[in-house]
C-alpha cells in the first residue's frame, strides 16, 4: 500500500523551531536560577565547583541534545513539533531512527547556526527542495510530515436501529438526480451557508434553485428549505442498498456509489482513528499484546479502503481524511512493531568502536593530515627559531617564555585550585566535543573544511611543541598533555574520519545515488561520533582533574599508558564485534 504523507510546511517547521528554542531558553533560565539558589545557600567551594561542572554539562546536553534526544526517543517529535502537529520520519515513512536523529541534528551546525544569517541555508534548501528538506534531512534521509491524523472527523454513523437497518432499508429509491459535481457543490454551499454575506447567500441560493427546480419540483416556497430537502433526498438515494450509477465511458458497468461506500465504512474508520490517537498519546502500552495484531489487520483494511476511495472518486476531503488516518496508523503500527531499543552500553562497548574499526582508512587519512603538518611545523621552528616572531601567535610565545620561570618555581603547566578542576573538566569536555562536531560537519563541504582544520591544528601543535623545545620547556608542556592527549587526539582523528565518510558520499558515491550514499555513510559516521563522545568524556575528565593538578609526572605518564591500553581494548572490542559469528 502506497502511504501518502502530507509534508510539513516551512511556516509550521519554523514556528516549531522557534517554540523549541524558546523552551531551551526557558530551561537555561531555570537552570541558572536553580544554581544561583543553591550557591546562595552558602555551600562550600568544592561543592560549588562540582555543582558548576554539573550545570555546565547540563547546559551542553540541553543545547546539543534537546532536538536529538526528543526526536530519537519521542517518535520524531520535539515539544515544538508536537505542538504544531508535525513529526520527523524516515524517507520510507518508518519512524526516525536514533542514528538519523543524531545526523540530522549535528548538521544543524551547518544549516541553522549559520554565522552570518542564522537559518538561511535551511530556509533556502527547504524552498528549493521538493520534499522541503534542509541539509540535515538530506544527510539523514528524513522528512518532516504532518502528524495529526486529521483536523476534522467524519463522526460515527447513527447507531439507533442498526440491527433492523438492513430489513428496513428501501430496496430501491430511484437513481440519484444530481451529478457528482452538483452534489458536492450543494454540499459545500450548505456547509458554508452561515459564513456567507447575506447578499451572496441570496444570489447563490437563487442560482441553485433555478438550476434544480426543472428536474426536482419544489414543495417548499422557502428557497433554502428547498435546497436542504433536495440535498437530504439526494443523500438518501445515494445511500440506498442497491443504488448505483453508470460509470463514465463504460456502458453497462456499475460501481458502488461514493456516498454509500463512505456511509458503510465510516464507523470502522473512526474506530481505527480513535485507536491510533490513543496509541499516539500513550504509546504501545495503550494496547494489550493481543490487540496489536488486530490493529495491524484493521490498518490493512483501512489502507485498502483508501485505495477504493480513490477508485470510487470519493469526496477529496474524505480521501484527505483517510490519508491522514492511514498515516497515523502507519506511524503507530511500526512504532509498535519496532524492535526493542538497543541498550546504551551495547552501543558504547560494541557498535561505536566497530564503526571506527570499519572506517580505519578514513581515520588513518585524518591522522596523516594532522601528523605530517605537525612534524613539518616542529622541524621548521626548530631549524629557524626566528620564525616564531612571524608565524606563532604572541600569546604562545609568552607562554613559552613563562614556562622556564614556572619550571624554576616548581609549578606545573596550568595548575588550578582543587575546587576549580571539576569546572575545568566540564568545560574541556564540552569544548572538545563541539570541535569534533565541527570537524565532522566539515565533511559536507566535500571534506575541504575538515582537511583544513586538521592541517591548521596539526601545524599549530607542531609549532607549539617546537617553540617550547627552543625554550627548553618541552617536558613541562608534555607532562600536562600526556595524560589526556592520546584519547583527545584519537577522538579528533575519528571525528575527522567520520567527516571524510560524508565527503566520499558526496564526491564518489559509486553505484549508489548521492542521496542514498550520504544516508548510508551518515549512519556509520554517527556511530563513530558516539565513540568520539565516549573518548572525549574520559579525556576531558583526566585533563580537568589530573592534568591541571600538581600530581607528579609519574602519575600522569602512568595514566597515559593506561589510556593507550584502554584504547587498544576498546577498538579490539569493536573488531571482534565486526567478525561474523
Amino acid at each position: 500500500m502506497d502511504v501518502h504523507f502530507e509534508l510539513a510546511g516551512i511556516g509550521s517547521r519554523l514556528a516549531a523551531a522557534l517554540l523549541d528554542f524558546l523552551l531551551i531558553w526557558l530551561a537555561l533560565l531555570v537552570l541558572a536560577l536553580v544554581f544561583d539558589t543553591v550557591v546562595g545557600l552558602g555551600t562550600g567551594k568544592t561543592l560549588r565547583g562540582w555543582l558548576a561542572a554539573v550545570m555546565l554539562l547540563l547546559v551542553f546536553v540541553l543545547i546539543w541534545g534537546y532536538f536529538t534526544l526528543f526526536e530519537a526517543l519521542n517518535g520524531g517529535r520535539t515539544p515544538g513539533k508536537q505542538a504544531l502537529g508535525i513529526r520527523v520520519v524516515m524517507d520510507t515513512g518508518r519512524p526516525v531512527t536514533p542514528t538519523a536523529a543524531v545526523v540530522r541534528n549535528l548538521v544543524r551546525i551547518l544549516d541553522t547556526y549559520f554565522p552570518a544569517l542564522p537559518f538561511l541555508p535551511a530556509l533556502l534548501t527547504m524552498f528549493l527542495q521538493p520534499s522541503n528538506k534542509r541539509p540535515g534531512d538530506m544527510a539523514a534521509g528524513t522528512i518532516v510530515v504532518r502528524d495529526r491524523p486529521t483536523d476534522w472527523t467524519l463522526g460515527m454513523a447513527p447507531q439507533a436501529g442498526a440491527a433492523t437497518q438492513t430489513a428496513d432499508e428501501p430496496i430501491e429509491t430511484g437513481p440519484p438526480e444530481l451529478s457528482e459535481q452538483e452534489f458536492r457543490l450543494l454540499d459545500r454551499f450548505l456547509g458554508r451557508l452561515n459564513e456567507l454575506a447575506p447578499d451572496v447567500q441570496v444570489r447563490i441560493t437563487a442560482d441553485l434553485v433555478r438550476r434544480f427546480e426543472g428536474r426536482i419540483p419544489r414543495r417548499n416556497e422557502d428557497p433554502e428549505a428547498y435546497l436542504v430537502a433536495v440535498f437530504a433526498e439526494e443523500q438518501r438515494k445515494r445511500r440506498s442498498r442497491f443504488a448505483a450509477r453508470p460509470q463514465a465511458g463504460a456502458a453497462g458497468r456499475m460501481s458502488v456509489p461514493a456516498e454509500r461506500f463512505v456511509e458503510k465504512k465510516r464507523n470502522g474508520w473512526e474506530s481505527f482513528r480513535a485507536t491510533a490517537l490513543r496509541m499516539e498519546r500513550s504509546g504501545v502500552g495503550a494496547l494489550s499484546a493481543g490487540e496489536i495484531p488486530a490493529f495491524a489487520a484493521q490498518y490493512r483494511e483501512v489502507a485498502a479502503d483508501l485505495a477504493r476511495a480513490r477508485t470510487y472518486l470519493v469526496d477529496p476531503r474524505v480521501i484527505d481524511y483517510l490519508e491522514r488516518v492511514v498515516s497515523a496508523g502507519h506511524n503507530a503500527l511500526y512504532r509498535a512493531r519496532g524492535k526493542e531499543r538497543t541498550p546504551l552500553p551495547h552501543y558504547i562497548l560494541y557498535d561505536f568502536p566497530a564503526a571506527v574499526v570499519a572506517s580505519w582508512q578514513y581515520v588513518l587519512l585524518a591522522f596523516l593530515l594532522f601528523t605530517v603538518p605537525a612534524i613539518v611545523g616542529y622541524v621548521m621552528i626548530r631549524e629557524r627559531p626566528a620564525l616564531a616572531e612571524e608565524i606563532v601567535s604572541p600569546v604562545m610565545v609568552r607562554r613559552a617564555e613563562q614556562a622556564a620561570e614556572r619550571t624554576a618555581e616548581g609549578r606545573g603547566y596550568a595548575e588550578a585550585p582543587g575546587e576549580e578542576r571539576p569546572i575545568i573538566a566540564a568545560a574541556i569536555i564540552t569544548n572538545n566535543i563541539q570541535v569534533s562536531f565541527g570537524v565532522f560537519v566539515g565533511g559536507l563541504t566535500g571534506g575541504l573544511l575538515t582537511a583544513w582544520l586538521l592541517f591548521a591544528n596539526g601545524m599549530m601543535l607542531g609549532l607549539g611543541l617546537g617553540l617550547f623545545k627552543n625554550y627548553n620547556a618541552l617536558n613541562y608542556l608534555v607532562t600536562f598533555v600526556v595524560g589526556h592527549g592520546v584519547l583527545e587526539l584519537t577522538a579528533i582523528f575519528i571525528s575527522a574520519g567520520a567527516g571524510f565518510r560524508l565527503a566520499k558520499a558526496l564526491i564518489a558515491p559509486g553505484d549508489r545515488t548521492r542521496k542514498d550514499a550520504l544516508v548510508l555513510e551518515g549512519r556509520i559516521a554517527a556511530r563513530m561520533l558516539g565513540a568520539v563522545v565516549t573518548l572525549l568524556a574520559i579525556a576531558g575528565t583526566i585533563e580537568g582533574l589530573l592534568s591541571t593538578s600538581d600530581a607528579s609526572a609519574v602519575w600522569k605518564y602512568g595514566v597515559s599508558a593506561l589510556t593507550v591500553i584502554f584504547l587498544f581494548l576498546y577498538l579490539l572490542s569493536g573488531a571482534r564485534y565486526l567478525k561474523p559469528a
